[in-house]
């Protein structure tokens, strides 16, 4: 049978229970168990995927194609399971399911109430999520429930959980507590009192955790971890200290070496090998002792709030990890270039233009990837990345004046990019995608299987084909391919049914377009890198960056030359 651990937030929000969650599912999984992990989200929106950045921070696409919150890249960054739609569940789903069953008379005309209806609801849909990973067989099932205690938005979630402990019995469920023991330089010295009332008022709702986890920007000394022990009625060595790192990488083996992970195993009953967390600590030397160094210019509009690109600064770091390489990320105001030019992206050893939406902003984006097409910089571009360097070339390379995509100019003489009229999911159900479709169901969103065209740059990273996540409702006209690879772009990959553009590059050796690295995807490789495995996109884009630093000649060989 599945056990559960349900993770708590107290005090303040954004302490990173996401990333104890997910150290701790790390932990257990290098001792020989299954995990899974599930993210409760305590607002009303059904996905986060129409929220905006700026709100929510970056929406994270599942292989199945569920827009999700951005912890559960962390999940699948820390842990081998794959996540899926039933992982991530809000506050608007679960009532619009109750509500629906009401609809439909399942309740026998009862009247339908939060407690029991929404709580069971909420049971069901975590018992639902635990069982979508191992078939069924997961060992232990890490649950993180959003927001902070107090809230009245995360209330259904936290009785749900005390009532699931309560059903279970011994044994099945741990609780572990986030909370925040804040440094007052004032008076010189960490206070606990907010610790002390966040378990207050996770034990008025009849909780009462197993472990505390306690944030601070420093370790927490023994006798303030005894106060916190004696006044929160917890053990002292389930008091744990959990201070800022310079790598969330570090905080596995932060959390074992305080012996969480076998206090949420006696907790559990569960017997269970020793942890071996070597492949943690190789990832964390090949960080601190990097061979390499370069900056990277990532051009976008969200750069106020880096959050909006966690997994993609992740995956760059990945490459770093896997190149021995510091990787510096300079986020550069898209909107900037536009009003001043591109020329001070002339300091960076690559540019990488992230996905987005929205007309902000894209001419800086433009001139951006002209830039660095015309000055032989090492280019990134992803998704709407992808698409403003094929509206560059086409305005610049092949005579396709007013050149633009239907998103920004709808009257473009040559509409570059578009919507297309309909899209075939993977169920081969048919989705209609216009202007006037919701925002939430014009996606195409998810894995999709391509090959690629042998000899190109692509192939040499990937190999015979590619299996990437998609976040994107625009895609590239097929009436202009053949203008543009006249003009010299390269179509490494299309769509097996739709000959849809996934893959652009300009020619290493030949052509007039001629550039040493230059490569613009539609789908989000991003989603699928890992610290332990990297990415070969990305893997490659470093190399490609750091042989531009050292004055490495352009092209394959130059590449071989850093690896």
């Amino acid at each position: 049978m599945t056990k559960y651990v349900f993770v708590t937030g107290g005090v303040v929000s954004s302490l990173g229970k996401g990333i104890a969650a997910a150290s701790l599912a790390a932990i257990l999984e290098s001792r020989g168990l299954k995990v899974t992990l599930l993210k409760l989200d305590p607002y009303i929106n059904v996905d986060p995927g129409t929220m905006s950045p700026f709100q929510h921070g970056e929406v994270f696409v599942t292989e199945d194609g569920a827009e999700t919150d951005l912890d559960l890249g962390h999940y699948e960054r820390f842990i081998s399971a794959k996540m899926r739609k039933v992982n991530n569940f809000t506050t608007g789903q679960i009532y619009e399911s109750v509500i629906r069953k009401e609809r439909r008379g399942e309740y026998l005309g009862k009247t339908v109430q939060v407690i029991p209806h929404i709580t069971n609801e909420i049971q069901d849909f975590v018992e639902r999520g635990a069982k979508a990973s191992f078939d069924g067989k997961a060992d232990v099932a890490i649950v993180e429930i959003g927001g902070t205690v107090g809230d009245i938005e995360s209330l259904p979630f936290l009785e749900a959980a005390r009532q699931m402990s309560l059903r279970l019995g011994r044994n099945s469920c741990a609780f572990v507590h986030l909370t925040l023991v804040p440094y007052l330089p004032g008076a010189g010295e960490l206070k606990t009192k907010p610790t002390q009332h966040s378990v207050q008022k996770l034990r008025e709702i009849g909780i009462v955790p197993n472990v505390l986890l306690c944030r601070a920007d420093r370790p927490i000394p023994d006798d303030e971890r005894a106060k916190i022990s004696l006044f929160a009625n917890i053990p002292l060595d389930a008091v744990i200290s959990v201070w800022d790192a310079d790598s969330i990488y570090k905080i596995p083996k932060m959390l074992h070496e305080q012996k969480l992970d076998d206090i949420i195993c006696w907790t559990l009953g569960i017997s269970a090998a020793r942890a071996n967390l070597s492949v943690w600590d190789g990832l964390v030397d090949s960080l601190e002792n990097p061979q390499h160094e370069v900056t990277i210019g990532m051009v976008g509009k969200y750069v106020d709030l880096t959050e909006s690109y966690k997994s993609l600064t992740e995956a760059l770091t990945h490459a770093g990890i896997h190149t021995r390489t510091r990787v510096r990320i300079e986020y550069v105001d898209s909107e900037a270039i536009e009003a001043e030019g591109p020329e001070s992206l002339r300091k960076y050893d690559a540019i990488l233009v992230p996905g987005g939406f929205g007309k902000r902003g894209v001419e800086g984006k433009i001139a951006a990837a002209r830039f660095a097409r015309e000055n032989g910089i090492p280019y990134l571009g992803i998704c709407l990345g992808m698409q403003i360097a094929m509206i560059e070339i086409a305005r610049d390379c092949a005579g396709l004046d007013g050149a633009n995509s239907t998103e920004f100019d709808p009257e473009s003489p040559h509409p570059i990019v578009a919507l297309i009229t309909e899209w075939s999911d993977a169920s081969g159900r048919v989705e209609k995608r216009s202007e006037d479709s919701d925002l939430g169901g014009t996606m195409r969103l998810g894995s999709q299987r391509v090959p690629l065209k042998p000899g190109t740059l692509a192939a040499s990273i990937y190999g015979p084909d590619v299996n990437e996540r998609h976040r994107h409702r625009y895609e590239v006209n097929n009436n202009y391919i053949e203008r543009l690879e006249q003009a010299g772009v390269v179509i490494a990959a299309r769509t097996p049914t739709e000959g849809l553009c996934e893959i652009m590059e300009l020619p290493q050796h030949d052509g007039a377009l001629k550039h040493p690295w230059f490569v613009g995807v539609q789908f989000h490789p991003e989603f699928t890198s890992t610290p332990r495995d990297g990415h070969p996109l990305f893997i490659s884009y470093i190399k490609a960056a750091i042989a531009n630093k050292e004055g490495a000649q352009p092209g394959a060989s130059a590449l071989k030359a850093v690896a």
